[in-house]
């Protein structure tokens, strides 16, 4: 078993905010979609190539800022701020969290039936989550990367 260590100066970026650099692959109006390598902290371990946590992929993300001359191909660096960043962790994960356990306590202790508090404990996510698909294009404007100057 190999064990990569992350950087010191990767550390001190985490309390600030997210950074990658990409590729300029679209310029649709007031969107520009940028190709980002998605590495994981340790994909420069000289013993990454053998390690599973080792990763990278490409991810495309929409930047909603005026274009400003940019051009396909051009490499830019986009950046998220840390309220951005607790914004989307809360709704990815802590509240269909809460959704969950207070569905899950309030039908047992009404109930006395796990398996229907089990049920209805998940089917209250299927709303949430359908919810969270209809307004994807307002929640996408409050909660994107910006291009760093």
């Amino acid at each position: 078993m190999y064990l990569c260590i992350c950087k010191p100066e990767l550390a001190k970026r985490m309390n600030q905010k997210i950074t990658h650099r990409g590729i300029v692959d679209s310029v649709e109006g007031a969107i520009v979609k940028v190709r980002i390598l998605q590495t994981s902290a340790c994909a420069s371990c000289k013993v990454a190539s053998r390690c599973n946590a080792a990763e990278s992929k490409v991810k495309f993300v929409d930047v909603y800022r005026p274009a400003n001359g940019l051009k396909v191909g051009d490499e830019v660096t986009v950046c998220a701020s840390r309220n951005v960043i607790s914004r989307a962790m809360t709704l990815a994960f802590a509240l269909p969290l809460g959704l969950l356990v207070v569905t899950l306590l309030s039908t047992l202790l009404l109930t006395g039936d796990e398996g229907l508090s089990g049920l209805l404990a998940l089917g209250i996510l299927v709303p949430y989550y359908a919810g969270l698909w209809l307004f994807k294009e307002r929640i996408g404007r409050q909660i994107s990367f910006q291009l760093e100057d």
